[in-house]
């Protein structure tokens, strides 16, 4: 996947954290490429929206409010669309919820 800098547009190599040319920190993605399921934790419905804001590596206050908005002004396709997402996105399977923060 191709990864530029988003202040000057140079190309970066995937693991770069300042870009050569203007100097820029780049924000490494975190969760970026992640299989596209509905995580356990961090939902606040269904979990569609964290899930695909993880599998895209967006901004997922971002994408709930898209949803939202996209919800409210789209007569009602938005809405069956994430009930379809519900239901066809996989759930993340039991085990790997321990992979999230640990216990205190």
């Amino acid at each position: 996947m191709a990864f530029y800098c988003h202040r000057c547009g140079t190309p970066l190599p995937p693991g770069a954290r300042f870009c050569s040319t203007c100097g820029t920190v780049v924000n490494a993605v975190p969760g970026a490429g992640r299989a596209l399921q509905r995580p356990r934790v961090g939902r606040v419905l269904a979990g569609v929206c964290i899930g695909l804001a993880q599998a895209n590596g967006w901004d997922i206050n971002l994408v709930r409010i898209l949803t939202v908005l996209a919800a409210l002004f789209s007569g009602g396709l938005v809405a069956v669309a994430y009930l379809a997402a519900w239901v066809g996105i996989p759930e993340e399977p039991a085990e790997a919820v321990s992979a999230y923060p640990p216990k205190i």
